[in-house]
């Protein structure tokens, strides 16, 4: 130990109380006040500038992110353990004098050194939920940032908490050593109890890849249709039209069709009016044309040029008339339009004195 700056020669002297010289209480006070104090600053000040200035997204405020006090005392005790064992390392008392009992300021520092990692690893898994904030998409397409997130997070999650199971074992002296022997031992029966977990986490890094849908989306897949609410490392969580959840493992979605509804540039309306068997041809073919140029000159009707009214079927007793009509991607807009386009297909057919199939009427008679 050599003590090149002489602060042991200053705060050495006899014994104040417990082993401490009164420098050497008063320099480990001061200690603690240098550590709280940069602890206060970076969780105030430092942190949240560094977060307004990589984050990608409004969502995240860095005074609020870094709001919580672990922050704080994580920073402070960093200082504190580094700043113990240089202290430790270098102040050596002047002869016959004391500075500090050596055995308590050992085991402070590493108190302090557990605490820091501890509060580390908390942070960590804490700040994983606010991966989005740093996660960066072309065309910034928010749903694809979503759905990228949810898998990250995912990730990060259990990355954390591995490296926080072997950082604490360290940190209580365990030694797993024989474990990850044992696991080697035993890594074929695990890879074969795992390998459905393995192909979801495989399925997972697909979805995200190839995108067939983000969060958000509107698909069906496997029979299910929903809301993807998450994309998990195992599961995709969806939300069905009756408001309940539904877990689907990832290698069912990848090995199934996707329908993606929210991809959809537009929608299609394919109404059908049937009419008597005994309806005038000219009459029908003066529907299907006064139909067609009636609801095309809505605004709501988009690729005229794929717009049709056409006589599909004359088989006894009626004749089928087809639509094919449509509109922007709105669910709104279409059961709207489609009502509308019901009511003028009823008030052509009037105009032009046809009559309507009705089957019960016709047993009737």
């Amino acid at each position: 130990m050599a003590d090149s700056f002489g602060i042991g020669g200053k705060v050495s002297g006899e014994d104040f109380a417990y082993g401490f010289s009164s420098g050497g209480f008063f320099l480990v006070i001061l200690l603690v006040v240098i550590s709280v104090g940069l602890g206060l600053v970076s969780r105030k000040v430092l942190f949240p500038r560094i977060m307004d200035l990589f984050s990608k997204t409004e969502r995240i405020d860095g005074k609020t992110l870094f709001a919580p006090k672990s922050l704080g005392w994580m920073v402070g005790l960093l200082v504190m353990w580094q700043s113990l064992d240089w202290l430790l390392a270098n102040v050596e008392a002047s002869p016959g004098e004391v500075v500090w009992r050596v055995g308590w300021m050992e085991n402070v520092a590493e108190i302090c050194r557990a605490g820091f990692v501890i509060l580390m690893l908390i942070a960590a898994y804490r700040l994983v939920d606010y991966l989005d904030a740093f996660i960066v998409v072309e065309g910034d397409d928010v749903a694809a940032r979503k759905s990228l997130a949810s898998v990250a997070e995912a990730i990060g999650r259990m990355a954390v908490v591995v490296i926080g199971v072997f950082v604490i074992a360290g940190l209580i002296g365990l030694n797993l050593n024989g474990m990850i022997a044992g696991l080697g031992i035993t890594g074929l029966a695990l890879a074969l109890a795992a390998r459905d977990s393995v192909a979801n986490v495989f399925g997972a890094i697909s979805i995200i890849v190839d995108q067939p849908f983000n969060v958000g989306d509107w698909i069906i897949v496997d029979g299910v249709e929903g809301e993807v609410i998450s994309i998990g490392l195992r599961t995709t969580v969806i939300r069905s039209g009756n408001d309940t959840i539904i877990t689907m493992p990832n290698s069912n979605i990848t090995n199934s069709p996707v329908e993606n509804f929210t991809m959809r540039r537009f929608r299609r309306i394919r109404p059908i009016f049937e009419f008597e068997e005994e309806s005038d041809q000219s009459a029908l073919k003066k529907f299907c044309d006064s139909l067609c140029e009636e609801v095309l000159k809505d605004s709501r009707a988009t690729k005229a040029e794929d717009s049709w009214v056409k006589i599909t079927a004359s088989q006894p007793p009626k004749v089928t008339v087809s639509c094919n009509f449509y509109c922007e991607s709105s669910g709104k807009t279409h059961r709207e339009f489609r009502e509308d386009i019901l009511l003028m297909g009823r008030s052509v057919g009037l105009e032009c004195g046809l009559s309507f199939h009705e089957p019960r009427r016709r047993r009737q008679l």
